[in-house]
Formats: structure tokens, sequence, C-alpha cells
């Protein structure tokens, strides 16, 4: 089987291996892969495996030895995956990895937004605590987590495992889950509005649909309390931008974490990268080297089940 893999990079930039998955086929890894270059580097390949690199219908069409495409990301978006079906082409993902890693990165911008560690770290680099006429100083009025609310828009995997961190800190919890799920921690399930309202920090980690674009809109942002935080580790589409951005500068809501935009890398237009307390990080919630390294296991596992006549994470 030849096996190409379109865009490597970002999954493994020199700290991880190809080599198990070399050995179930001639293999051939590129870093990125221009659009104008996707058909040249597949046309020959019967596996495709692809991060970010989008495979539409029109480019499909064009690779008639295809027999599998593998995702290397949870969301699958980037393949046109009903005129992957026409053609009996399997097209999996890798679903659960970056879990404990993408909750860990939502504290992470909790605790910046509260504690405002980097700020007064640099001051100090700065000289200004050597001359200090007290023993200690802030700039920002600092938060306790316990005792406050943290409100999850979205109570799978990922919103379990953020809820049972915040409950290791004493936060209480609400969660809005159309299908709630057994094995998380208890919260209370109200409507999505009502947990805008509630929060003292507002956290997504719902899917992409139709039903979702947008959901954080600025009706939306209106009833969060002037003190609260929002935390986006999911989705960018599932914040109007703009609206955002008026919130945070006219103080209607306190901070903001950011770990996803609508399009990536952004425009220098984007008004959220001026936006006053806006904390962004460029899609990184995803890539610590645990999270990488079960990315890969599972993706090359999705490969070598196809390839014994099985199939696993199949999402066609």
């Amino acid at each position: 089987m030849k096996i190409v893999v379109l865009d490597g990079y970002t999954l493994n930039p020199g700290d991880l291996s190809w080599d198990e998955l070399k050995a179930l086929g001639a293999c051939e890894v590129f870093d990125r892969t221009p659009p104008e270059q996707v058909i040249s580097r597949a046309k020959d390949a019967e596996i495709i495996l692809t991060n970010k690199t989008v495979l539409d219908g029109k480019i499909l069409g064009q690779l008639p030895k295809l027999k599998y495409i593998g995702v290397l990301a949870t969301g699958y978006n980037v393949v046109d995956v009903q005129a992957a079906r026409r053609r009996h082409i399997p097209v999996t993902n890798v679903p659960t990895y970056g879990t404990p890693s993408v909750a860990q990165m939502v504290f992470a911008h909790v605790l910046e937004l509260t504690q405002h560690v980097a700020h007064h770290a640099q001051t100090v680099r700065d000289g200004r605590w050597t001359e200090s006429a007290d023993f200690c100083y802030w700039d920002f009025p600092l938060i306790e987590l316990k005792g406050l609310t943290m409100g999850l828009v979205g109570y799978g995997r990922i919103g379990r495992e953020t809820g049972a961190i915040a409950k290791a800190f004493g936060m209480k919890l609400l969660a809005v889950e159309l299908a709630p799920k057994p094995g998380g921690p208890e919260a209370e399930f109200v409507s999505l509005d009502d947990l805008f309202r509630r929060s003292d920090v507002v956290s997504l980690h719902c899917p992409l649909t139709p039903e979702t674009k947008g959901l954080v809109n600025a009706q939306r942002l209106s009833l969060m309390k002037k003190t609260a935080f929002l935390i986006n580790t999911s989705r960018g589409p599932l914040v109007e931008e703009q609206a955002l951005a008026d919130a945070l500068n006219s103080g209607r809501i306190a901070g903001a974490g950011i770990d996803v935009l609508a399009v990536e890398p952004p425009p220098t237009t984007n008004p959220l990268l001026q936006a006053k307390n806006c904390h962004i990080t460029p899609h990184i919630a995803w890539a610590t080297r645990a999270a990488r390294e079960r990315l890969m296991k599972t993706a090359v596992d999705n490969v070598r089940l196809f390839l014994a006549g099985g199939g696993q994470n199949v999402v066609n």
C-alpha cells in the first residue's frame, strides 16, 4: 500500500516517530501540502493521512487509487465524507486522544485570567519588585476559584474532565448537554441562557454544527456577569468574534481565554487580537507530547485495522 501523509508537521515536528506507520507500507510524509500540490503528491496514494489539508469532492474525484482516508484529528470537516462514502472509502478520525490536555489548557487560561501570573512575573523580571517599597504588590484583583461557578457548554469527555478539575478547585458546576452521559462529576443541568447568566466562568466544549455556530453572540454575552470569563478551547466559529471583542472592550465581561479562532492562522483584522483582556493561544490545547503520542498511536492503529480488513473510528 502506498501511504501519503499530507501535513504531518504539527503532529510530529520531530519529537515523535513515523516508523510504525512506515512499517505498514511505502510511506511518504510531507510537513505541509499547499492546495495546488495535493493532487500531484497524492495521485498514487491508496492511503492518505491528513490533518488540516482539505480533501473535498473535486480532489477525491482525481485520486482514483484512494482506498482510505485517516484524519489526524478529532474533527473531520476537512474531508468530504459523503463523497468518500459514495466511493466506499472509509474516513477515520482520532476522537479521544486530547481530553486531559485540553482540560488542562482550560485551566491554564482560567488561572492566567484570575492570577495574572505572566504579567506579574514579567514585572519582576523588569526589576519592579527589587524597587518596591512593599514586600509584595499586585496590579489586578486576584480571584479565588473556590465557591465560583463554572458553566460547561457541552458535557462530553472533555467537558466532564474539565468539570472534575473545577470540582477539585472547589467550584460549583453548571452544564448544558442535550443527552447527558454518565460518569462525570455531579453538575446541575440548566438551559443555555441560564448557564450564561449564572456562571463565573463559561467554558465551551461542544462540536461545531449549524446549530452551535455563533452560539456565543451579543445576546448571550449580554447575559453574563460583568466579572465573568469566557473560555473557548473547542471550535472558533462557536463565537461571534466581533461581539466578543465588543463585550471585552466595553467591560461587559471581564476577560476571555481563547485557543481557537474562526480562521487559523488569523488575519491581522481579527478583532480579538487587540481586544481588552483577551488571552489567545495558537490552537495548542491538543499539542502536549503525551496527547500527540496517543494521536499517533491511534492513527496508526486505525490504518493497521483497515489493512487487516476491519475498522475503528470510522466516521462515514
